[in-house]
């Protein structure tokens, strides 16, 4: 793991959220609280274990709370703490970029063989 050389704060604070799928989960948190199960499906290609990683890591940023109801069977639900609400109209302005800059986006990823 690389240790951060760096003052900047928006370097330090994309390496909070930087990552394939932890945008997707935060956007998906925004709208509502989820059970692990929930996620999995409505994010399709994200393994069980990355999905796990990554929340953990939410977590532990403090960005995401995890509710566990100590039932039988297992009950727990994912929500946005309030710092992790903090970011919703980041993370709306990043999505009006990206639809307002579709042709720029999808050649880009086009490119890089992404899609």
């Amino acid at each position: 793991m690389r240790k951060l050389t760096t003052e900047c704060p928006l370097e330090r604070s994309a390496e909070v959220i930087s990552g394939k799928w932890k945008i997707c989960i935060l956007t998906k948190l925004s709208k509502r609280t989820y059970r692990f199960k929930e996620i999995k499906r409505a994010m399709g290609d994200i393994t069980v274990k990355m999905l796990s990683q990554q929340l953990k890591e939410l977590v532990k940023a403090d960005l995401v709370i995890r509710k566990d109801y100590q039932e039988v069977p297992p009950k727990v639900e994912y929500y946005l703490s309030t710092q992790g609400k903090t970011l919703i109209p980041i993370l709306d302005e990043i999505e009006k970029w990206g639809v307002k800059n579709k042709d720029l986006v999808d050649s880009y990823l086009r490119e890089m063989g992404k899609i």
